[in-house]
């Protein structure tokens, strides 16, 4: 296929598609449905192209992406992602610790930030060492999907869920700086773009699914801790009540 239209069906993918996810969460009338369709199409369309190597039934091949990338930006190596995927999840807290109020308090979003950072890294990590695709630099067999990239779309819901409805530029700052991260890393030649585009879609997948499952707000139960004495043991006696 042309190379010019497979590039841009990466871009519309990595940019566009989490672009209309950001919307739903910070736009009334956009439909909410998006948040689960965006990386539903992220994660199809990054499986495919990674099942379909020489691009001869699927429109998108990792070696052309790969061979543009060459041509134009062999010697790119910047390291500027390694600390991106991080940049909106902490936002989000500096903003919380600020006084900026978020739809969680404090304490609930570290809890959804550790619960969407612990289900995105069992699935990407498991994933890595089960499909076991080779690196584009080094042949390592661990690069499908891209952690940094489910990271840094991880981190970019997290800000998108919790200060999005403030301004949609939010949404749309935390998505850009997570779509340079995966850009980043095909430009360093560390991923294929169906590793970007998978590990996209898991990150923003993790953060919706943890947030539609927290249910039990922390903050607003109460915490007893009681010591206690028994057979010469003492020890501390934790309980927890939900409301």
């Amino acid at each position: 296929m042309n190379l010019k239209k497979a590039l841009w069906l990466v871009v519309a993918s990595v940019c566009f598609i989490p672009g209309l996810h950001a919307q739903s969460d910070s736009v009334a009338h956009v439909p909410k449905k998006f948040k689960w369709i965006a990386p539903a199409v992220l994660i199809t369309t990054g499986t495919l192209t990674m099942l379909d190597s020489d691009a001869d039934e699927f429109f998108l091949s990792n070696y052309e992406v790969r061979e543009e990338r060459n041509e134009n930006f062999l010697k790119f190596s910047n390291h500027a992602d390694n600390y991106l995927q991080y940049a909106p999840a902490a936002a989000a807290l500096i903003m919380s610790v600020s006084g900026v109020e978020g739809k969680h308090n404090l304490v609930n979003q570290v809890a959804l930030l550790i619960k969407s950072e612990l289900v995105m890294s069992a699935v990407v990590y498991s994933l890595k060492y089960t499909v076991g695709e080779a690196r584009p630099d080094s042949g390592k067999k661990n690069s499908f999907p891209s952690g940094h990239t489910a990271q840094a779309f991880t981190a970019a819901a997290f800000l998108a869920k919790e200060y999005g409805y403030k301004s949609v530029w939010i949404s749309i700052g935390a998505y850009t700086t997570a779509t340079t991260v995966g850009v980043f890393r095909m430009l360093n030649n560390r991923h294929w773009i169906s590793d970007v585009l998978v590990g996209a879609g898991l990150g923003i997948l993790s953060t919706e699914v943890v947030y539609f499952t927290h249910k039990n707000r922390w903050g607003k139960n109460k915490v007893a801790v009681t010591p206690f004495s028994s057979s010469g043991s003492k020890g501390l006696t934790l309980r927890y009540v939900f409301r």
